[in-house]
């Protein structure tokens, strides 16, 4: 079966060579899924698995062990991939003697100090102490021995695996060691090598008393000289002279004695002070480190090498935090008092604003590490979460102030232009509108700043704040979480576990902090822009604008994209929908509020129409102001396009009727306005219409509107997504039908209204009789008159629009034929001559008006 993965591959170590238990990093490919997939890790032969250190799929801890070989290959063993190779090799060195006082890179272990005097010696003694040849007995020297030629050394490593012929080894083979060295020497030579070690062994048991057999000849040989002395005397006979001579040799002897006494005394004691001294020496020198342990740790932190602090702290509580030895108690102390000063600085320097989120990890590791107190990891969250609400306020309190016209300095607080922390999220919003086609700033030029409302700048600058500020706030809980704040290779466990234990537990902190910071950034956008929207409570501490214009549709819905652009910035990062929620109720408000300001400031558009009236009438009798009407209410509803378009989690405004009404409200004043512009003011004086010719104008706008121009529009508010259009339209179709009617009946009773007045006195002129006329020779000159008249209206509404002409004429003709019925009405009996005239008068009138060509023909 094959394997599901490749071989290992070890492509490099770090370092390359070194002593035993040198701790090196191995990377390369493929090696391993897991620390329990690694089952076999070698280094120049030797099995380094216990040391191993899997860290990921790349990478290897390991220490490097008593290896055979100098130099070697680095296999590493995985259960899915099998035995691996390696493209590099490590060196083996020899460790090197160091000396008390020779610098060293490494931590070298330290041996005992000797003392020749006492032998009390309990570690490994000086070379200089050690015997050449502890068997006593004469050493083959010969390198053509026959053992010497037929075993080299590397074939008596391999015989004797582990051990060693230094008999001051731990390891010492005694065989290996007669092989190398006595390989030639007889039976009888090395049963007196034993006889050998047996004295040297007993001459170590009796310990001091070997020390008086040393010196009995001595005394022996001092005895003997007395006895001879006092035999001489003897033979001489001389009592006296015997007195004399041994009280002179016994004061002779005490002061020799004396003397001695003295100088050895004088000698033991400058070597008893030696090596006092030679201790003392030996002491400093085998615990200079914790004696120079305070002053390197001042410097290291003035050069900002913490690492090296922290480090040499760890191995001083290690070696010496229970010591019970008063001198390395106080220095100890003092290592402890330098190490809660780093501690404060430390902390002070996390909750020092504004800092990049690299340096924040940085210090809450070391903290973690120094063992800080309470949890320098969410007081660091804190001190963030309070400068971020900070800096919007103070963005907000600069704003006003500039607004208002006092004269502020540069906040360096606000200015994130040129601020430290180059976060790879805090561009999020940069490269997401790129993506679209735009950036955060649009590209605009400086000048666009001084055209802008304050609001609006506003707004952006407290965009583009919290989206270059919270990204790394959030990252920074996330590492809080995950507890890659204190190790990225799982080196801490312990730390991470507590890190997680603590998140779990301040989870709900954090949410209300980060709701905190979408409320103040909600209610900050609401101050500036829809200040009516907040509480009675809420306008001291978001608002104090100086409103003296409400925002047009443009600039609110250039607000609307940027808070659009936030809004996806900040759910790039992942955050819950919940804690974003407020921001979508914000653009939701601005929408209705943009679409609402759109069509007000449409209706006063439309409202001064009437000023662009020059009265100009194409072949259909119509004007520009119709055509002006539509393109107007056209052009509102294109602009808000965008703010109508929903974007993802964005809820529609079409459920907002009131956007519908609002405008509903609008039109009847709307058609008034541009149907009947000024009709007897003003307005283009240099004009030759009369005021009965611009009433017809503005019948014949009101048809086009009615049949025309509001269908367009009522396609255009459902093209755009628009409900209830159909009462849209109604309401304006009647308001305009009103209006019409209103205008027609002025025109009917400016035009009906002298004809019909003439006519009662034409008849009766020269006291005219029904009772007493004359036959009919011809129509009478009222009768012309009227007609007259009639053809005078019939031509002015024909030159406006012909399509008026039925609807116009068909009123004066009904006008003049009631008043007519009504004179005949009022007269009591008809002459036949009389009645002969009102015949051919109605004939005439009646013919003339059915034909459509009220003119009498003879």
């Amino acid at each position: 079966m094959s394997r599901a993965r490749q071989p290992p591959l070890v492509t490099g170590i770090s370092p390359n060579e070194g002593i035993s238990w040198t701790k090196v990093t191995i990377r390369g490919e493929n090696l391993g899924t897991g620390p329990t997939d690694l089952i076999g890790l070698t280094i120049c032969g030797h099995n380094c698995l216990l040391t191993a250190e899997w860290m990921s799929a790349s990478k290897i801890v390991c220490r490097v062990g008593q290896a055979k070989n100098d130099k070697g290959d680095i296999i590493v063993t995985t259960k899915s991939g099998g035995r691996g190779t390696s493209t590099v090799s490590f060196k083996l060195l020899k460790p090197e003697k160091i000396g008390i006082l020779d610098q060293s890179a490494v931590w070298v272990d330290e041996m005992n100090y000797y003392d020749m005097r006492t032998d009390r010696n309990k570690g490994i003694p000086p070379l200089s102490l050690r015997p050449a040849n502890p068997l006593g007995i004469e050493i083959d020297n010969n390198e053509y021995s026959f053992f010497r030629g037929r075993f080299p050394q590397k074939d008596l490593e391999m015989l004797f695996p582990g051990m060693s012929a230094d008999f001051t080894s731990e390891n010492f083979s005694a065989a290996w060691y007669l092989i190398e060295n006595h390989s030639t020497t007889s039976f009888d030579q090395l049963k007196m090598a034993i006889v050998n070690l047996k004295k040297q062994a007993n001459k170590k048991n009796e310990g001091s008393l070997a020390y008086v057999k040393g010196g009995l000849s001595t005394f022996f040989e001092a005895q003997d000289a007395l006895s001879a002395i006092h035999q001489k005397l003897e033979a001489d006979g001389t009592e006296k002279v015997e007195g004399s001579m041994t009280q002179k040799l016994e004061n002779v002897l005490n002061r020799a004695s004396n003397t001695a006494d003295t100088l050895f005394q004088e000698v033991l004691g400058r070597k008893d002070k030696a090596d006092s001294t030679r201790n003392a020496l030996n002491v400093l020198q085998r615990f200079k480190f914790l004696f120079n342990l305070p002053l390197n740790i001042e410097r290291n932190i003035q050069k900002g090498d913490y690492d090296v602090v922290i480090n040499d702290y760890e191995k001083a509580k290690s070696l010496f935090g229970k010591t019970e030895v008063q001198v390395f108690k106080k220095y100890y102390a003092e290592v402890e008092t330098r190490i809660e000063a780093l501690r404060e600085l430390l902390l002070d320097k996390l909750l020092e604003t504004p800092s990049t989120l690299h340096d924040q990890k940085r210090y809450i590791r070391y903290l973690s590490d120094l063992h800080a107190p309470g949890d320098p990891a969410w007081q660091c969250i804190g001190a963030q979460h309070q400068w971020i609400l900070q800096l919007m306020h103070n963005c907000k309190e600069s704003y006003v102030k500039e607004q208002k016209g006092t004269s502020l300095l540069h906040c360096s607080m606000l200015d994130l232009d040129s601020d430290v922390r180059p976060s790879p999220i805090g561009h999020l919003s940069q490269t997401a509108s790129l993506k679209r086609g735009s950036s955060f700033q649009s590209g605009r030029s400086d000048a666009w700043r001084y055209k802008a409302p304050q609001q609006v700048v506003f707004v952006e600058k407290l965009t583009k704040l919290v989206v270059s500020q919270l990204p790394n706030f959030w990252k920074l809980w996330i590492s809080y979480v995950n507890g890659s704040l204190f190790s990225e290779t799982a080196e801490k466990s312990g730390q991470m576990e507590k890190s997680k234990k603590n998140a779990r537990q301040r989870q709900n902190d954090f949410k209300k902090m980060i709701q905190e910071v979408m409320h103040s950034l909600e209610k900050l956008i609401r101050g500036a822009l829809l200040p009516f929207s907040l509480k009675e409570g809420e306008s001291r501490l978001y608002g104090g604008w100086e409103m003296k214009s409400e925002l047009s549709g443009q600039w609110l819905t250039h607000v609307i994209q940027t808070v659009r652009l936030s809004s996806e910035s900040l759910t790039a990062l992942e955050i819950p929908n919940d804690m974003l929620q407020i921001i979508q109720d914000l653009i939701l408000d601005l929408r209705v509020r943009c679409i609402i300001v759109t069509l007000q400031h449409t209706a006063e558009d439309i409202k001064r129409l009437a000023e662009k009236e020059d009265w100009v009438v194409d072949n259909e009798g119509l004007t520009s102001l119709p055509s002006h009407f539509e393109q107007c209410i056209v052009h509102s509803l294109q602009s808000l396009k965008t703010v109508l378009d929903c974007k993802p989690g964005e809820a529609s405004v079409n459920s907002q009727n009131h956007l519908c009404y609002s405008f509903l409200n609008n039109i009847p004043s709307l058609s008034v306005d541009v149907s009947s512009p000024d009709l007897f003011g003003s307005i283009h004086e240099d004009s030759s219409l009369t005021s009965e010719q611009r009433v017809l104008i503005a019948l014949s706008n009101c048809r086009y509107l009615e049949r025309h121009t509001f269908l367009n529009i009522a396609e255009h508010f459902e093209k755009h997504g628009f409900q209830g259009v159909d009462k849209i339209t109604q309401v304006s179709v009647e308001s305009l039908k009103e209006l019409d009617q209103r205008l027609f009946e002025m025109y009917i009773e400016s035009k009906a209204d002298p004809i019909v007045g003439s006519l009662e006195p034409g008849i009766y002129a020269g006291y005219f009789d029904w009772k007493d006329c004359l036959v009919p020779a011809g129509v009478r000159n009222y009768l012309k008159e009227a007609l007259v008249n009639i053809i005078a209206v019939h031509a002015e509404v024909f030159t406006i629009s012909k399509d008026l002409v039925p609807r116009v004429m068909s009123r004066i003709v009904e006008a003049v034929s009631e008043e007519l019925s009504r004179l005949m009405q009022c007269v009591s009996s008809f002459s036949k001559n009389g009645a002969l005239q009102v015949l051919y008068f109605s004939i005439v009138f009646i013919s003339n008006c059915i034909k459509g060509y009220p003119y009498p023909k003879r």
